[in-house]
This record gives structure tokens, sequence and C-alpha cells, in this order.
């Protein structure tokens, strides 16, 4: 229930996207970000604001653990829409987070796949895959390293 006690405080974030998140083909753009998360619920509720400031946009997560099901259930929402995306879920494994869900994007039914490694005190790596084909191919479309501030 404790998986995302790591996030909590302030990081800069160095962030790569693909010009076009459906092909795996496209230009890779960097951007910096400063994020700021914090805890609650004992452990079983995480919640962070990202700012980018070369973009001219934000966003927040709000992540809920799911006592019964034993598993997390991540949202996004940006300043840019006013609206929360539907939700990823899943579990850490061995220091390892894997959560998928459905959504569109550019008007096209895709499965997103986020997952958090590399997590230690300082530093921490996310990662956004979206698949077309029911999950027999990936684009890794945005990655996102953390380093705490």
């Amino acid at each position: 229930m404790n998986d995302f006690d790591f996030l909590t405080g302030s990081w800069d974030v160095a962030n790569r996207w693909r010009t076009d998140f459906l092909d795996e083909t496209s230009e890779w753009e960097e951007f910096p970000a400063v994020s700021h998360a914090s805890g609650h619920f004992e452990g079983g509720a995480n919640f962070d604001e990202i700012v980018f400031p070369t973009k001219e946009f934000a966003g927040l997560t709000v992540r809920l653990y799911d006592t019964e099901r034993k598993e997390w259930s991540l949202y996004w929402a940006s300043n840019r829409t006013g609206t929360l995306f539907p939700p990823v879920t899943g579990t850490f494994t061995d220091g390892v987070g894997e959560f998928y869900g459905d959504d569109m994007h550019a008007g096209q039914q895709i499965r997103a796949r986020f997952i958090w490694s590399g997590i230690t005190e300082d530093s921490a790596r996310w990662e956004q895959a979206f698949s077309v084909d029911g999950e027999k191919t990936w684009v890794t479309n945005w990655i996102m390293e953390f380093t705490r501030r």
C-alpha cells in the first residue's frame, strides 16, 4: 500500500516524448518539468502536480490504492482539458510498477501502459507506451527521468 511513498517531495523531471505518440519512428522531443508530490491515507493515496514550463501546461496525477483488490488506480488530468483521463490500474512487483488501461488518442482506441522503474531515494523513471493492436506491440512515447530536488 505504500508503493508510491518514494515519490513524496519535489523533483526535477527530464522529459522525452515522441512528436507522434503512435509512430515509433517519429522524432523525440526533450523538455523539463518540476513535480511536487504528497502522500495521503497512510500511504494509500498519492497526489502530484507537474509543471512543464517550456510547454506552458501542467498536469496532476491522483493515485489510489484499492485495499480489497490490492491494486493501484492512477488518474491523470491536464489543464489543457480540465478532465480526468480514464485510469490505468496495476501493481508493483520487485520494485517495478506496471499499470494498464483503455483510452483514446487522436480519435483512436488505444491500450495505455505506464511503467515505474529504477526507483531509488533520489531518482525514478516513468514511461508511457500505447498499443493499438491489443497489446501485441507497444510504442513507447513518453519517458520521464526524475531527480530529487
